[in-house]
């Protein structure tokens, strides 16, 4: 299988300085802010695939960091957008939107980043690594799968890690049934098959807008209903009384 063109690495923005700007936003925003909820989420990501390509685990270490660079800068410019009170890419909006809302979960404000990353921002990404390499969708499937592992991996730690309360009392916890009907990987499958039909669609310039305008919103729908403020989780209760609520 073809491999993309080898281009000299200094073309793309290092890794390191994306690192470096989702660092900064961490510090700036307040802990509790759903940005920087998932902003977290994601630095963590960014984190390892920096030190899988220092590890040489990618085939293709420089498509490797073009693609991990083109999609950080999609989520990096909404979150310029908003600072700038510009209107971000429909798909992020509901975060920015209910960012601040005390009745939206840690874990749901992490996932809908995740969803709106994966489900509109990777595609579009593939499109654009392959348009500076020029390669097609097919040469970066690999990197695409590894990343995509890795963001699966992520997404069970912060699911138990931000989940709230003991496993018997997740079952009446509406959070259960709210993220239940979303999949990273079903996700993921979903941004694959957008970045292959986005790149036939390149000679149709018409088409390949109106297919990325209908993504966008699709996703942002699914975002908007992730972010569904909730009740409090459910307490458990000893002899009469409250043990305390379950962190959120």
């Amino acid at each position: 299988m073809p491999r993309c063109e080898q281009l000299p690495p200094a073309v793309d923005t290092p890794v390191d300085a994306v690192i470096s700007r989702m660092r900064a936003l961490d510090a700036a925003l307040h802990p509790r802010d759903g940005v920087a909820v998932f902003n977290r989420v994601y630095l963590a990501v960014t984190e390892a695939v920096d030190r899988y390509v220092d590890a040489g685990r990618f085939t293709d270490a420089h498509a490797a960091i073009t693609l991990d660079v083109r999609f950080a800068q999609r989520y990096l410019a909404a979150v310029e957008s908003a600072a700038d009170e510009r209107r971000p890419p429909a798909c992020w909006r509901p975060l920015f939107q209910f960012r601040r809302h005390p009745g939206v979960r840690p874990l749901q404000f992490a996932l809908a980043g995740i969803n709106a990353h994966i489900g509109h921002d990777l595609a579009l990404a593939v499109v654009d690594t392959c348009r500076t390499l020029g390669c097609a969708p097919v040469d970066l499937e690999d990197e695409f799968d590894m990343v995509g592992d890795l963001l699966v991996s992520l997404e069970e730690r912060i699911r138990d890690d931000l989940m709230p309360g003991p496993d018997l009392l997740r079952i009446a916890d509406p959070l259960t049934h709210l993220l239940g009907s979303w999949s990273l990987d079903r996700a993921r499958d979903a941004a694959w098959t957008a970045a292959r039909a986005l790149w036939v669609l390149r000679e149709l310039p018409d088409v390949a807008v109106e297919f990325t305008e209908r993504l966008d919103t699709a996703v942002g729908f699914a975002g908007r209903m992730l972010l569904t403020p909730l009740a409090d989780p459910p307490r458990r209760q000893s002899s009469g009384s409250s043990t305390g609520a379950i962190s959120s």
